[in-house]
């Protein structure tokens, strides 16, 4: 079972189901892999830590995925050997508000160039997760559509 630190900017999105991926870089650790529960935690390793969403949600997707980041832009992200075409829609799915948002968060975490890493999605294993979606209305950028790419 993996458990994944989020950002405070991130936090709300996860809790109302509206982020229900993540995107993580191949190192030394494994990430989850479909069927697997996932542990989403903020503030690891300080007092303030906290679990977001419990029970852990079961892992519905592990997908190698590679983003093309510039100077001015990202140029493309590429799903499980598949290119995503709605790239704004895919940054909002992400947590931001657009895709310019994501270049910028991009820049300063990961640097220019190309990015190798996985996406890791998570779907309810509750019915109280299901109606937690249900309350938070369509998302902009379904997991459905994402797990479609692949």
């Amino acid at each position: 079972m993996a458990a994944y630190n989020f950002q405070k900017q991130f936090v709300g999105a996860v809790e109302t189901w509206q982020k229900r991926h993540t995107i993580r870089r191949i190192g030394k650790r494994t990430h989850s892999k479909p069927g697997d529960r996932i542990q989403l935690y903020t503030g690891m390793r300080t007092r303030h830590c906290r679990k977001i969403i419990n029970p852990d949600p079961t892992c519905l997707i592990r997908q190698p995925i590679i983003i093309e980041v510039s100077e001015t832009r990202i140029d493309s992200i590429e799903l499980g050997g598949k290119y995503i075409e709605k790239l704004d829609e895919f940054a909002k799915s992400d947590g931001f508000d657009d895709l310019a948002a994501m270049h910028e968060f991009w820049i300063n975490f990961n640097g220019f160039g190309s990015f190798d890493g996985f996406l890791v999605g998570w779907g309810p294993r509750t019915s109280s997760h299901r109606k937690a979606i249900d309350k938070s209305g369509p998302q902009m950028y379904p997991l459905d559509l994402v797990l479609e790419a692949v």
